[in-house]
């Protein structure tokens, strides 16, 4: 079963790491994601710039509105995702805790939808 991990963090806490802290949680991210293309699990994974650079869009009476920045209020932010497969939830749990950014922020686990044809 695919489910995607969403990965939030507070941009402020990132921002206010080291070079090498940084650089070492990015030599982290990327070893974790080789491991799971290793072991099969991994389907895709992207890191996501910052919000700053988000735009919202929404559609009423027929006309796209598009909003600077993203549209929640809350300290964290979604900062990348990672799809995945596993054979249950509780796998997929223990994949998500395994991520580096989960110790400095949270992981959202939630299984995709599959629509039948």
């Amino acid at each position: 079963m695919k489910y995607l991990c969403q990965v939030w963090f507070e941009s402020a806490k990132l921002e206010a790491m080291s070079k090498e802290e940084k650089e070492t949680l990015d030599r982290d991210s990327l070893a974790y994601d080789e491991r799971l293309v290793e072991s099969g699990h991994m389907i895709v994974a992207e890191a996501l710039q910052s919000p700053r650079s988000a735009v919202t869009v929404r559609m009423r009476n027929g006309e796209i509105l598009a909003t600077d920045g993203p549209y929640a209020e809350t300290k964290e932010q979604l900062g990348g995702f990672i799809l995945i497969n596993a054979k249950d939830l509780n796998e997929a749990i223990r994949i998500a805790g395994g991520i580096p950014l989960a110790k400095m922020g949270s992981i959202e686990v939630r299984p995709i939808h599959s629509f039948d044809k």
